[in-house]
C-alpha cells in the first residue's frame, strides 16, 4: 500500500484560520492540501494542538481494512494526538452495503490508531470533493451536510498566494514527473553510460575541478532554459551524469532559494522526465527539494516517492521524505540551500543571488 503524505506545516509557514469542527470546510480544504482533487480515497488528517498536521491518502479498495496498520504507523511518525478520517466514494456514499464496508474500515483504522496512541475523532464519507458534494458520518449518527466550495477554502487561497498549482486529479500531479518522450529518453540512455564510464576513469585529484565545471555547466543550462533553449540529448546525459557527484548535487541545492529558482526547477523536471534509472533519482531529489523549499508539499511528495522507487535506499531522498512526513517547515529545510552556497564558494563558482524570503520562484 502506497501512502501519499503531505504536511500542512511543510506547505505554509503560517497556517490560515481554519475550523476543524466543520466537516464541510475540512473536506473542501483537501484539494489545496493534497495538490489535487481526491477520488476513491481514504484520507487521514492528523490533528495536534487544534491544528492540521500530516494528511495521508491511500486508494480505497476492498482489501484496505486488512492493511490500515501501515497507514496508522505512518501517521504515528509525527506523533499527533488525534486524527479525522474522510472516505471519498462517489458510488458508495449512498450504498447501504458500502456503508457497512466503510464502517468496518473505520473500525479497523480506529483500532490501529489507538495502538499508536492516536484518537480517531470522527470519520466522514463524501460522494465528491466539490461544491455541491454531500458528506455524512460513517457511524450513522445522522450528521451530514454539503461540502463547502473548495476554491473558497482558506487553504486554497494560501496555495494560490504561495504559487502552488492545484490539479484536477492525482494523475495530473504525477504527470509533472512522469517519463516523457520515449525517443529522447532512448537517445539519452545510449550515451549516458559512456559519460559515466569516463567519470569513473577520471583521476580522483581532479574531483574539485570537475565539480566546478559541472556546476558551471548546469548554471549555463539553467540560464539557457530560461531563454527557451532546450538542452540536447547529449547535454542532458552529461548534466544528469554529473548529478551523481554529491558535491555537485548539494551545491545545486542552493538554486532553490536563488533568483533562478524557477528555471532551475524547470531543468530538474526536464531531467527527471528524460533520464533513465538510476540517474533519474538525483534529478527527482533536486526537484523535490526545490518544491519543498518553496512550500509545494504535494510536488515534493510525489517526487520523493518516485525517487525512492527508483533508488530505494537513496539517502537524501529518505531524509527529505522523513522531514516532509514529520512536518519540518520550508524555512528549516532551506538550510541545505545555504550549505550549497558555501560549497559553491569553496569551488569558486558564483551562484545567482538569493531571492527574498517567501518569494516564489518565477
Amino acid at each position: 500500500m502506497t501512502v501519499g503524505v503531505v504536511n500542512v506545516a511543510a506547505m505554509t509557514t503560517k497556517q490560515p484560520e481554519f475550523t476543524l469542527n466543520r466537516p464541510g470546510a475540512l473536506i473542501a480544504a483537501l484539494p489545496a492540501i493534497l495538490g489535487f482533487v481526491p477520488a476513491k480515497s481514504l484520507i487521514l488528517v492528523s490533528v495536534d494542538g487544534g491544528e492540521l498536521g500530516s494528511v495521508l491518502r491511500v486508494d480505497l479498495s476492498e482489501e484496505l481494512a486488512d492493511s490500515v496498520g501501515h497507514l496508522a504507523d505512518v501517521a504515528a511518525a509525527a506523533a499527533p494526538a488525534a486524527a479525522i478520517a474522510v472516505i471519498v466514494d462517489a458510488g458508495g456514499a449512498r450504498c447501504p452495503l458500502c456503508n457497512d464496508q466503510h464502517r468496518r474500515l473505520v473500525d479497523a483504522l480506529s483500532s490501529e490508531l489507538s495502538r499508536n496512541d492516536i484518537v480517531l475523532l470522527s470519520a466522514h464519507v463524501v460522494d465528491r470533493v466539490a461544491r455541491g458534494g454531500r458528506w455524512h458520518c460513517v457511524d450513522g449518527c445522522g450528521a451530514g451536510g454539503p461540502v463547502e466550495d473548495p476554491e473558497a477554502s482558506p487553504l486554497a487561497a494560501a496555495a494560490v498566494l504561495e504559487g502552488r498549482r492545484l490539479y484536477p486529479r492525482r494523475a495530473d500531479l504525477q504527470a509533472v514527473i512522469a517519463p516523457g518522450d520515449a525517443a529522447s529518453s532512448a537517445a539519452v540512455a545510449t550515451v549516458i553510460d559512456d559519460y559515466a564510464a569516463d567519470r569513473a576513469a577520471a583521476v580522483t585529484s581532479e574531483g574539485s575541478d570537475r565539480a566546478r565545471r559541472d556546476v558551471e555547466a548546469m548554471l549555463q543550462a539553467v540560464t539557457a532554459l530560461g531563454a527557451d533553449r532546450q538542452p540536447t540529448e547529449p547535454e542532458l546525459a552529461r548534466l544528469g551524469c554529473s548529478l551523481t557527484d554529491v558535491l555537485v548535487r548539494d551545491t545545486l541545492c542552493a538554486l532553490a532559494i536563488g533568483e533562478l529558482a524557477d528555471d532551475a526547477e524547470m531543468l530538474w523536471s526536464v531531467l527527471a522526465r528524460v533520464l533513465p534509472a538510476p540517474w533519474r533519482a538525483e534529478a527527482l531529489v533536486l526537484l523535490a527539494f526545490s518544491a519543498y523549499a518553496r512550500g509545494d508539499g504535494p510536488l515534493a511528495g510525489v517526487s520523493l516517492e518516485a525517487a525512492l522507487r527508483c533508488v530505494p535506499g537513496h539517502r537524501m531522498a529518505g531524509l527529505l521524505d522523513t522531514a516532509l512526513q514529520s512536518g519540518l517547515r520550508p524555512d528549516r529545510i532551506r538550510g541545505l540551500a545555504d550549505t550549497g552556497f558555501r560549497l559553491a564558494s569553496q569551488l569558486g563558482v558564483r551562484l545567482p543571488p538569493r531571492q527574498e524570503f517567501g518569494q516564489r520562484a518565477g
